[in-house]
């Protein structure tokens, strides 16, 4: 697709509407509990106070389904964001456009920056209202999206408001959609794909288009307890999505010899810390009254082999229930063997960059995607809304 970013246009002096992606973990007293998001979203907001423009923030937090919940407020988010631009002047509106939001954006100056209340907490954002489209584009003289975590998403604040603005994407948004499209499209080899996480039913596309593409799949995770019941494995009380059984098979016999499933698994009477657990190999089976919550000492070192040949990566999704220390391991194992790696190495997002960040290796991988689900809709080969209307938009263009 083409698109021109932000490096494209002429910013001094304009009112820009950045759409940025502050959907992040809120704790019960409030607190920003990962901020990877707003992280990566300070290079494109550095680079418009740089140019001296005035920075209009927009973003959603939540599922506020459209009516006000305090706890959801935007205005959370002001004090992490300060810190990262060395405690700037931060304005906040309760409003998301309207005479009042209209009344604080015309009377800003260059390099000032406003933070617009949560775009969720209006019916017509999700709904991919005219009012509130317009509304937004009434704020501004440039639009810029850099929310690949929702650029999946057909929304007032993604898609609608760029039918009024001149539209182009920030800095991340082209770092993601190149990073994703290379892996797509030409990836170095050995291309070595680790898959992990829960189900395979929100992945069967995507884990069909990534057999094609390469070299090796290592399974791990609930993922790989389905599979392995498919080949009539016992797995006991693990975590299996029993739906998807017969895909699973399939998918098996569509991979030959690309798939790779543990060797060997940990597995422990309850998911808590300080349960009973033990390594054992998946041929015996698991015995009644324990599930799998970790690939074993093995199947670290049979992925890691891979890992260690590979000159590119795509990790979606954990090795274990790494949300518990004792059953991170696995995850943690393979995090550094991708780290230690020379391959050029992509995280998917969601529960795969908070594994890899809480791993600890997360500042020795090449890219750590912000869009779980917008990056599967993207390897599943489906157009993402947000990017379709940038690319109209420059392709309108180029013919004029």
């Amino acid at each position: 697709m083409r698109y021109k970013s932000v490096c494209d246009v002429e910013l001094s002096g304009k009112r820009v509407l950045l759409r940025v992606d502050y959907n992040v973990p809120i704790n019960s007293l409030g607190e920003v509990v990962d901020d990877t998001r707003i992280v990566s979203s300070i290079p494109t907001i550095d680079y418009l106070l740089k140019k001296s423009a005035m920075v209009i923030l927009c973003s959603h937090l939540g599922r506020p389904n459209g009516v006000r919940v305090k706890s959801l407020s935007l205005e959370i988010i002001l004090p992490v964001l300060m810190d990262y631009l060395n405690n700037r002047n931060i304005m906040f509106t309760d409003d998301c456009y309207g005479d009042k939001a209209i009344d604080l954006t015309n009377s800003m100056k260059p390099k000032q920056i406003i933070v617009l209340e949560n775009t969720r907490f209006w019916s017509g954002e999700t709904n991919n209202g005219f009012s509130m489209a317009k509304g937004l584009a009434d704020l501004a003289d440039i639009f810029v999206n850099d929310a690949f975590g929702v650029a999946h998403r057909a929304h007032s604040s993604t898609v609608g408001v760029a039918r009024f603005l001149p539209s182009v994407a920030g800095l991340l948004l082209d770092k993601e959609l190149t990073y994703l499209e290379r892996v797509m499209t030409k990836p170095d080899r050995p291309f070595v794909v680790i898959l992990g996480g829960a189900k395979i039913s929100d992945k069967v596309g995507v884990v069909e288009k990534l057999i094609d593409h390469a070299d090796c799949v290592l399974v791990g995770g609930a993922m790989a307890n389905t599979f392995l019941k498919s080949t009539g494995i016992e797995v006991a009380e693990s975590l299996v999505e029993e739906s998807a059984i017969d895909t699973a098979y399939q998918l098996l016999a569509r991979a030959g010899d690309k798939f790779i499933l543990p060797e060997d698994v940990v597995v422990a009477n309850a998911m808590e810390v300080g349960a009973d657990k033990v390594c054992m190999d998946v041929e015996n089976g698991v015995d009644n009254g324990y599930r799998i919550v970790d690939i074993g000492s093995e199947t670290i070192k049979l992925f890691s082999k891979h890992i260690a040949r590979a000159k590119m990566i795509f990790w979606n999704g954990p090795m274990g229930a790494f949300e518990i220390p004792d059953f991170a391991c696995g995850t943690n194992a393979i995090a550094r063997s991708v780290a230690d790696s020379d391959a050029v190495s992509i995280v998917g997002g969601g529960d795969s960059a908070s594994a890899v960040r809480q791993s600890g290796y997360h500042n020795h991988i090449s890219h750590i995607s912000t869009g779980g689900g917008a990056a599967l809709e993207m390897l599943n080969g489906n157009i993402l809304p947000a990017v379709e209307v940038l690319d109209r938009i420059c392709q309108t263009n180029l013919s004029n």
